[in-house]
């Protein structure tokens, strides 16, 4: 991967963008995740470039919802992580940076396939959300929607905001899919997604998510100031990164 990105950061084609961009990561400073997980140092490093480069932090729904403009640079973080409260967080703050939380509500309640070390519980996620922190849903268990069938995707679905809502008051109408590519998701889940109660579906690659969903661009470990550079400028807008 590390050599995909950089040769495409050199040779890739930028493309112009009316709206904003949502950016998405998975920890920080958690290197159980491999390449999704992106060293503080490093987040750090790449929240000053963008400032310095012009971006504007917004809410991810707020570019979801009007398009934004193309200054507009959304913060997003999928699973409900651990670091995600200890690393990430402060350092957003520093920015006055809004941000998005996508949750695997089982994970948070004990049924993560890490030790609950790795991952967030309900306390944590009530403080993220008392702070500002968007919170909305990355299903129950993180299943590849694409093998589900519509009752499996509804329980899916319905299990989670019923749990987020549950636990901070509020039922959530962001959804983030599992896995994120276009095999992972079908017409059926959107039905069943929408008749949920979620009218925002996040997905990733610009230009092959499936229909109706928010594209996001996913953010590595190697994405060094070259690379960040690239991915802001919409180079791999048609690339979905891995499953």
């Amino acid at each position: 991967m590390v050599l995909e990105r950089e040769g495409m950061s050199v040779l890739g084609r930028r493309v112009s963008r009316s709206g904003g961009r949502i950016l998405a990561y998975h920890s920080v400073g958690q290197p159980l995740m491999n390449h999704n997980d992106v060293p503080p140092k490093l987040f750090r490093r790449q929240l000053e470039w963008a400032a310095a480069w012009g971006y504007r932090f917004v809410p991810a729904s707020e570019i979801a919802r009007t398009g934004g403009d193309p200054m507009d640079l959304a913060i997003t973080f999928d699973d409900g992580l651990r670091s995600v409260l200890t690393e990430a967080a402060p350092i957003l703050k520093d920015f006055a940076a809004p941000w998005s939380l996508f949750v695997v509500t089982d994970w948070s309640d004990g049924g993560s396939p890490w030790t609950t070390n790795e991952v967030l519980g309900w306390r944590d996620l009530e403080r993220l959300f008392a702070d500002g922190a968007e919170i909305g849903s990355h299903s129950a268990t993180h299943p590849d929607f694409g093998q589900l069938d519509g009752p499996a995707a509804r329980y899916e679905l319905d299990r989670s905001r019923a749990m987020i809502e549950a636990r901070l008051g509020f039922a959530p109408t962001s959804f983030a899919i599992p896995l994120g590519q276009s095999a992972n998701w079908t017409p059926v889940a959107m039905r069943e997604a929408r008749a949920s109660g979620y009218d925002l579906v996040y997905a990733q690659a610009e230009e092959t998510r499936p229909a109706g969903t928010i594209a996001r661009t996913f953010i590595t470990r190697f994405d060094n100031k070259r690379v960040f550079s690239a991915a802001l400028s919409g180079v791999f807008d048609r690339w979905e990164e891995w499953g």
